[in-house]
Parts: structure tokens; C-alpha cells; sequence
């Protein structure tokens, strides 16, 4: 508290402080002749040099746009964020209740429609009482005058611009002074109080009328009644001395004055005064999360801010961009569906704790849109490790979460496939497929010629050994049937297929240390670091026919008028065949039917899925999709500080798990998260590939009959007359006679389903025996010489 000052107010000292509201007033051409005569002999050149000085003084104050808090809507219209520096919303002095009006001339500038830029009489009132107490006991300042030292301290851009906008002397109040005479030469009267009701600071956080009404009273500022308008003017006086969250009885005290003065001024009767005044406060209070944490949908959030951040068209620099979102009021509204977040966010959380060691992370992605409509992990936004929080975001990619992401295991043996099929290789091309295999680095054609690898390439099974098709290998997750088909493609275009369908392939080679290479053998086995949004955007890709948009949070930005600021568009490439792509559905959506590893887990929609599972069980996934929502959901081994550890023996959300799979630990997480949702999806199907089709029907079973030794033609009727597609393939070398069955796929005494298709495969006679194989040979070890990826496929 200041010490009362000792010396007495002498004539000299009122002359001096009379010269200065005498030269103000004779540059507003307000002198009042009855005032200044008096004094004029007395004042001399002080009068006249600070008139001079003020005419030196900057005319006119630019009135910049008032920072405005940005919110971010969910596709339903929720707020599911605001940004900002000031929490304020602008409003119209239209839509201001009339009453909060009243009150705030009442007891800042009851004259506020009667005098110009400063109020002589409580000018002159102020500076005398205040020389006679401390110094600052009284403001004298008009409503014109406060709104212009508000904009001088919102717009000042360095410290010492702020310390000169709030200094108390009287130089400030001077250039104060000017600014405010030409704020009312140039404006109304009305759009002052609007100004100065928007810009104004109510405490607790709140900036202007509006965000004050919703904060304090949880309703508009059209709406405020008699107490809330009397509470709210009172706080502009002092906003944290009468906060009245912390200090109620102070903010009672302050809101009676106001009503009392209300009354004095006649705005109010005594009765309506009094009646008020005996009331409470009545506040419902609704706090204001400012950024991500503490968002329903927190890394969505996060995810939508980096993605604008990274958008050059909102501001050259980021800097620039982030005061973009902070201060200008905009309205961004994103493709989150908070109905499909609550799923996510139900399932991950049944699946993995946040303080496990693991991390469990969904992403959700509408196919012919790119639109992300839920991102869930386990591991919640905050500061406090011991509670598992964390401000990585394990659930995009690493351009705008910072995670390097996890292996993605068998899911990227759809690349391949993808690959295979639009270079020309059926579905029905075939592989003897053994438990372990062994392929020479030669054998795999990358960008620019035979990869350069050192020793070849030995990968191995842990579902099933035998003669598969790319529906079986595929259902069956064989490794060594994609390793052999990726023979066929070669590993460069499979990398480019993934890189087409969104996933952020940058490290073709080894990195400085030896170590990181994507483009390698073992890339169908899923080595490459990957997020689940990728995943989730290139399973989209699939379920669109072929038809990849790039995924996107962000649908428009509206500006502080409501008006288009930017659109942003999806942005799609058609990168496969239709039929490509609907064949791999058809492949895919066997995983979900039978004994397929997805069965557990279908929906009653049509759905396809695909599971991965890495090496030594680090990571575990299951990717499936309905043709309108793509879901990849990840269980991925992590310390508190994210690195990998493998699954093997952790405790998930209570539950020990001895070994991780992707159909048995990462797809229960998948089906929680979709069936609650499903039928929010529309009833559509995947289009079925031109060509022979599979008609599988789950509900019948079938030990697969031995046809061999039988001509073509009655294996054919044989099978067909059990319900099952025959298909004849080339014909392989065999010890049976030229012509007839040598083979089949599935094998005799398979298990298999009536409407699925059997691979008939004739003899060419015995000029050599062997399985029915594209390239083999002979394994040589276990080694996984190109890193990890694919241990398991299931």
C-alpha cells in the first residue's frame, strides 16, 4: 500500500496540474472560458508548451482487431477446443443485454453521452482529490479514455510498450488523453462502448462481455439480468481485487455500489436496488480449457493444431501461424465425430492402462474422404509421468506427433499384394510355401537394379507351411509366400504402393549409423516405423476401390465475421485398379469369416482386416475396415519413455498376456471400438472383383476331397457338386500322367468352406517333381537378416 503523502496541496501545485487540463482542452477546442481565465496569467508558457507537446503526440491510435479466442468444433458442432492468448469473444453492442449497459456507464462514465473525449468536471475532480490523498484514489477517466489506454496495452508489442501504456504519470495520460479525442472524432459514441465492453478484462481469465457472461453465468451476454450486470461492472475497476471466485464478499460489496449508483442515477429504483443487493452472486461458473489438455478428444486436438501449424497459407512463419490461431477468433471445424472418439477412447482404455508398459492407440479414417474421425491411445495428455501422461502423441505420424511410430509387422504385406496386382499377378498364383526359406539378395529387383543386400534373406513362418494362393497366404499370414511374392514385384514397388497410399516412407537406405533402412527385403514383413493413421488411411485406400485421399482433420476455417477463411478440400489420387482393389477386399474380408484369425471379431457389416504381429512381439496390430470407416489398431511394448520393449510376458489393463498377437491382443481393441458404432455406418458392401469370385459361406465346413489322379473335367464336377469354385492353374511337373490332377490348393483333407475357391493344378508330366512354386530354394537358416518385422503373422 502506498505511504500517504505528507506535503500539502499549495496553489502552485494546483496551477500546474489546472495548466495541463487547460492546454488539453484548448487542442480539443473544449476550453471552457469560465475555467481557464483564472489561471491564464498564472499558467503562462507551461500552458503553452504542453499544448505544443501534445500536438506533437501521434494523432490517432490505430484501433486494431481485438484478439479473439479460436475455437475448434467437432463434426456434430461441439467445441471440442479454444486457443487463445485472451479468452475473448467479440460482441455487437446490439447483443449486450441493455441492462449491463446501463451499469457500466453508471459507475465508469455516467455522463459517458453527454461530454467529449474526457470529462473536464470528474477530470479535475480526480487530479485534485488524488494530490491531496496518494496520489491515485479517484479516476477521472472517461469511458473514451479507459477504452484507449486498453488498446494501447493490447496492441503494445514489447515490454517496454506495455510498462508505457499502464506508467502512471501524467505523459501517459496525455497521449491517453489524444488518443481518446480522436477515437470520438472518428467513431460513435456506440462503437466506443462496444469496444470498450469487448475489450475490456473481467477477471478469471475472461476478456470482454461475452466470454465474461459465459464464464461467469454460463449464458450470453444478451441475457445478463440486473445482478449479474451490476457484478459484471463492477469487476473492470479491479478484475482480480473482486474476482468473485476467489473473493465473493468483495465482489458482493463492489456489486452493491454499482446498484446504488444505478439508483442514484435513476437507472433503477431503490426498491430493485435493495431487492438485488439481498441476493447472492448466482454464479454458475464454466471454465475455459485454453489448448488441447483437458480436451475430450485431446491428441485430435493436438494432431489438428500441428497440421495447421505446418500449413504455410495461415502465416509465412509458424510463429506467425500460431498467433493466426491464438488471436484471431477463428472457428476451425474438423472431421472429429465425438461419437466414434467415445468408442475409441471406451476400448483403448479396456485394452491398455496408462501406466502399463505398453501403449494402445486407434485410428479411425473414412475412405473417399481422408476425414479422421477418432484418435484414441492409451497413454493421456498431461505432465504427470507417474500417472502414465504424456504430450507424444504414438497415434499419427512423426510430422506431427513427434513418436517414431512402431513396426507394422504383416499389415504392409498389403502392399505387396497391392503391388502384385497391378503389375499383372493374379490372385490365384501360387507358392510352395515351407516353414523357412531362404532368398538371395539378388532375387529381390529394388529402384535401380538387384538389391544390394549381404547374405540373403531368411524368413520363416509361425502360422502355416504348405501350397498357398494370394487369398490363403494372405488369410493365413504366410511369411514366406510374401517373401516369394515380393520376389515378383520386387521391393520397389511395394515401397512406392505404401508411399502412394499415405504412408511417410523417408528412409529408403541405412542411416548414418548402419541402421533404419526401409527398402529392404524384409519390407513386407513390415520393418518400416509406421503410425496408425498411416495404416488407418492406407486400409482406407483399399475399401475406397483403390481411391487414396490423404487424411485430414480439418475441413474449413471460418474467420471472427463468420465468413469462409479457407476450405480445405480432400485431396484423393485413384493409385490402384478398382478391381486391384477389390480384390483385395475380397482376400481381406476372409480374415472376418471361418477359421480366418478375424473371426472373433466381425462386425454385422461386411468387414476385411489383416493382422500384424513383429518380431518378438514388440508390436501387434489389427487393421480392419468396413467400405466406410478404416480402423487400425495398435498395441505397441514401450517404457515410460516410449522405447520398445517386446509384449511377451507384460501386464495389459490387468490382464497378463505370455504372448501378443494381432488377432488376439490388438483386435479385441478394433471390434470394442466398432461395434458400438457400426450402425452409424451405412449398409454398403464391398464390390466384388470381375472375375471368378468367391462365395464363401462360413456356416458350411468341408474336409477338402482328394481329386488327384481325376481328369480336370471330373475333379471339376466333383468339387462343384460339394459347393467349391474350381479354378484351373498352370500346369506342374508331377509323377502322375500329363493331363490329370497333380495338385490342389487347398490341399485334400484341408479344412475349407462351401462357395471357396479350389486351385486345380494339371500335370505336365514327370520331367521333374516338384510342389507347385514360382522360385524356391532350399532354406539355410532362421536368420532375419534385414531387421525386424513379421516374426508372426497371426
Amino acid at each position: 500500500m502506498s505511504t500517504r503523502r505528507t506535503d500539502q496541496l499549495t496553489f502552485g501545485t494546483v496551477i500546474s496540474h489546472l495548466g495541463v487540463i487547460v492546454a488539453v482542452s484548448a487542442v480539443m477546442g473544449l476550453l471552457v472560458a469560465g475555467l481557464a481565465v483564472p489561471f491564464a496569467a498564472a499558467l503562462g508558457v507551461g500552458a503553452h508548451s504542453a499544448a505544443k507537446s501534445m500536438k506533437n503526440l501521434p494523432e490517432e491510435l490505430q484501433a486494431d482487431p481485438l484478439a479473439q479466442r479460436t475455437r475448434v468444433l467437432g463434426r456434430g458442432g461441439q467445441v471440442i477446443a479454444t486457443f487463445y492468448d485472451q479468452n475473448r469473444v467479440n460482441v455487437k453492442l446490439s447483443d449486450v443485454a441493455p441492462v449491463m449497459r446501463t451499469a457500466i456507464v453508471a459507475i465508469e462514465d455516467n455522463r459517458f453521452y453527454e461530454h467529449g473525449a474526457i470529462d473536464v468536471k470528474g477530470t479535475i475532480r480526480a487530479f485534485l482529490t488524488n494530490q491531496a490523498n496518494d496520489g491515485v484514489t479517484q479516476g477521472g477517466s472517461s469511458i473514451t479514455q479507459q477504452m484507449a489506454k486498453m488498446t494501447l496495452l493490447a496492441q503494445a508489442k514489447t515490454k517496454a510498450e506495455r510498462k508505457a501504456a499502464t506508467a502512471d504519470t501524467y505523459q501517459r495520460k496525455i497521449l491517453e488523453l489524444r488518443h481518446a479525442i480522436a477515437f470520438e472524432q472518428h467513431y460513435s459514441k456506440d462503437w466506443i462502448l462496444e469496444r470498450y465492453l469487448n475489450i475490456a478484462y473481467f477477471g478469471d481469465g475472461a476478456y470482454g462481455i461475452q466470454s465474461a457472461a459465459r464464464h461467469y453465468f454460463n449464458k450470453d451476454a444478451k441475457d445478463l439480468n440486473l445482478n449479474e450486470s451490476a457484478l459484471l461492472a463492477g469487476l473492470v475497476k479491479n478484475p482480480t481485487g473482486y474476482d468473485p471466485t476467489t473473493y465473493p464478499d468483495r465482489a458482493r460489496a463492489r456489486r452493491d455500489v454499482v446498484l446504488d449508483r444505478m439508483a442514484q442515477l435513476n437507472k433503477i429504483t431503490p426498491a430493485q436496488a435493495s431487492q438485488t443487493e439481498h441476493g447472492g452472486l448466482a454464479l454458475k461458473v464454466s471454465p475455459t480449457t485454453n489448448g488441447c489438455l483437458g480436451s475430450k478428444a485431446a491428441f485430435f486436438c493436438d494432431y489438428v493444431h500441428q497440421y495447421l501449424l505446418a500449413d504455410p497459407s495461415l502465416g509465412k512463419t509458424v510463429a506467425d501461424r500460431e498467433e493466426l490461431l491464438n488471436n484471431g477468433g477463428l472457428t476451425i471445424k474438423t472431421t472429429i465425430d465425438m461419437a466414434y472418439q467415445k468408442a475409441a477412447d471406451k476400448a483403448v482404455a479396456a485394452h491398455v492402462s496408462p501406466t502399463d508398459q505398453a501403449i494402445g492407440a486407434l485410428a479411425e479414417v473414412q475412405p473417399g474422404t481422408g476425414n479422421v474421425m477418432a484418435l484414441a491411445q492409451s497413454r493421456p495428455m498431461g505432465r504427470d509421468k507417474k500417472k502414465g501422461q504424456t504430450f507424444l502423441n504414438y497415434v499419427v505420424n512423426q510430422k506431427y506427433g513427434d513418436s517414431a511410430g512402431f513396426q507394422g509387422g504383416s499389415t504392409f504385406k498389403l502392399f505387396t499384394m497391392a503391388a502384385a496386382l497391378e503389375m499383372g499377378i493374379p490372385a490365384s498364383t501360387t507358392f510352395y510355401s515351407p516353414a523357412t526359406i531362404h532368398l538371395d539378395d539378388d532375387q529381390f529387383q529394388d529402384c535401380n537394379g538387384p538389391y544390394q543386400g549381404s547374405g540373403g534373406w531368411d524368413p520363416h513362418n509361425s502360422t502355416s507351411n504348405g501350397t498357398f494362393n494370394m487369398y490363403q497366404g494372405a488369410q493365413l499370414s504366410v511369411n514366406t509366400y510374401f517373401a516369394q511374392l515380393e520376389a515378383e514385384t520386387g521391393i520397389c514397388n511395394p515401397y512406392k504402393m505404401a508411399q502412394s497410399m499415405g504412408v511417410e516412407l523417408t528412409q529408403p537406405g541405412p542411416n548414418k549409423n548402419g541402421f533404419g533402412a526401409e527398402r529392404v527385403p524384409s519390407f513386407t514383413l513390415g520393418v518400416p516405423s509406421v503410425s496408425p493413421l498411416e495404416m488407418a488411411g492406407a486400409y482406407a485406400t483399399v475399401a475406397a476401390r483403390g481411391l487414396h485421399c490423404n487424411n485430414r482433420p480439418v475441413t474449413q476455417i471460418l474467420n471472427s465475421d463468420g465468413q469462409i477463411f479457407k476450405n480445405y478440400p480432400k485431396t484423393c489420387d485413384q493409385v490402384m485398379a478398382q478391381n486391384s482393389a477389390d480384390t483385395i477386399n475380397d482376400i481381406l474380408r476372409g480374415v472376418m469369416v471361418g477359421g480366418g484369425f478375424g473371426a472373433a471379431l466381425a462386425l454385422d457389416k461386411p468387414s476385411a482386416g489383416k493382422t500384424g504381429t513383429t518380431q518378438d512381439n514388440y508390436s501387434v496390430w489389427f487393421d480392419g475396415y468396413t467400405p466406410a470407416l478404416a480402423t487400425a489398431s495398435m498395441i505397441a511394448g514401450a517404457n515410460p519413455q516410449g522405447t520398445p520393449i517386446s509384449l511377451n510376458g507384460q501386464v495389459l489393463a490387468g490382464q497378463y498376456v505370455p504372448s501378443a498377437h494381432g488377432s488376439t491382443t490388438a483386435g479385441p481393441m478394433w471390434a470394442e471400438a466398432m461395434r458400438p458404432i457400426q450402425d452409424l455406418l451405412p449398409n454398403e458392401d464391398f464390390v466384388a472383383p470381375s472375375g471368378l469370385v468367391a462365395k464363401v459361406d462360413p456356416s458350411v465346413q468341408l474336409n477338402m476331397p482328394d481329386v488327384t489322379g481325376m481328369s480336370v473335367a471330373d475333379a471339376s464336377d466333383a468339387l462343384k457338386a460339394l459347393g467349391l469354385i474350381p479354378s484351373v492353374g498352370t500346369a506342374i511337373s508331377s509323377s502322375t500322367q500329363s493331363g490329370v490332377v497333380a495338385a490342389t490348393s487347398p490341399s485334400p483333407g484341408s479344412t475349407t468352406y462351401k462357395g471357396s475357391i479350389v486351385y486345380i493344378y494339371p500335370s505336365r508330366g514327370s520331367r521333374q517333381i516338384s510342389a507347385p512354386v514360382v522360385r524356391h530354394n532350399p532354406p539355410r537358416n532362421n536368420g532375419h537378416r534385414h531387421g525386424h518385422g513379421g516374426g508372426h503373422g497371426r
